[in-house]
């Protein structure tokens, strides 16, 4: 009965913290674009194919 006691305001805390983080990453807008980040390594992987075979010199 006694960890009760302490086990509750644990939770507690626990509970409050994970609320707070989710609003600041609300207000920080961390999920207003989700879809972005995922296309931008697909866009990423292209554009630097090409500068490598810009880079490259022929041997002649």
């Amino acid at each position: 009965m006694e960890s009760i006691y302490i086990l509750i305001p644990i939770a507690i805390l626990l509970v409050a913290v994970a609320v707070g983080i989710f609003i600041w990453a609300v207000k920080s807008e961390q999920f207003e674009d989700l879809e972005r980040q995922g296309m931008n390594i697909l866009l990423d992987e292209k554009n630097d194919r090409t500068q490598d075979k810009s880079n490259k010199v022929d041997p002649e």
